[in-house]
């Protein structure tokens, strides 16, 4: 079994939803429900915005990682947050795992909105996203001074604030652009951030972690893609654009030189 089919095997029954920019919903051709948020209000009530509660699941998520990755070597911790408290966890490459991991904490603090008609919906109002970078990634705090370095921290931090900000949801075949516009992030060609299970040499067991007071955690991985990929996914499904990442090789670990699989079609 290939690595997408194993992913399409897990997502497989999964609600499939878009989160844009405006509050009405669409159905698109490929099935996917497309949430449109406006613009939040400036006039913010400033006691709404500090969380209410932080590293509620913080040690838990430590020990799950070292569990089934390996123990993070550095935590890059937020000085300053609005409705949850993320920080970014650091596991360095390794034999076993020769890429960078960054991985969110703080995002399961508080109960994300999954609509009524999701099955099983207490199994999806908790998640944490993670994102795979090259060996060769500058990661520190000069070198985040970069946006070219920096953007996957930022868009784990914005996303994972996300569905606090605006009541709603993250989970499989999600994709979130960035701007109505799906607009090019930093040095890349990517316009869009596309969430998968975290498959690639990862074991099935970690995808979820079963909290002590009962709650459960999903692992996102966050996976940069072209906004011709995120077209085509919402027009052909979540699948169809898996069966073209196969057919290209690729994975979720980010490669911002790779081929746009659906720039021709």
């Amino acid at each position: 079994m290939s690595f997408w089919d194993k992913v399409k095997k897990i997502m497989s029954g999964e609600e499939e939803e878009s989160p844009s920019e405006k509050k009405d919903t669409e159905i698109t051709a490929g099935g996917s429900t497309v949430y449109r948020y406006e613009d939040q209000s400036d006039d913010k009530d400033p006691k709404n915005l500090f969380p209410e509660v932080q590293c509620v699941y913080l040690d838990e998520i430590e020990e799950h990682l070292t569990k089934y990755i390996a123990e993070p070597d550095m935590v890059f911790h937020e000085i300053i947050s609005e409705l949850v408290h993320i920080d970014v966890h650091w596991i360095k490459p390794s034999a076993n795992y020769p890429y960078h991991i960054l991985v969110t904490s703080g995002m399961s603090d508080l109960a994300m909105h999954v609509p009524d008609e999701v099955e099983n919906k207490e199994s999806y109002e908790r998640a944490e996203l993670m994102v795979v970078l090259p060996a060769d990634w500058k990661i520190g705090e000069e070198e985040f001074q970069d946006d070219n370095n920096y953007w996957p921290v930022y868009f784990l931090k914005r996303l994972a604030r996300f569905p606090h900000e605006y009541k709603t949801w993250l989970g499989y075949g999600h994709t979130i652009p960035n701007g109505m516009e799906a607009e090019d992030i930093a040095n890349t060609g990517f316009g869009c951030m596309l969430l998968l299970p975290p498959m690639l040499s990862f074991d099935e067991e970690f995808l979820e972690l079963k909290t002590k007071d009962g709650n459960l955690i999903n692992f996102y991985a966050m996976i940069p893609v072209y906004k011709e990929e995120m077209d085509y996914k919402l027009e052909e499904g979540t699948d169809a654009l898996l069966d073209l990442f196969d057919e290209y090789g690729i994975s979720e670990l980010v490669d911002i030189d790779r081929p746009n699989v659906c720039r021709d079609r």
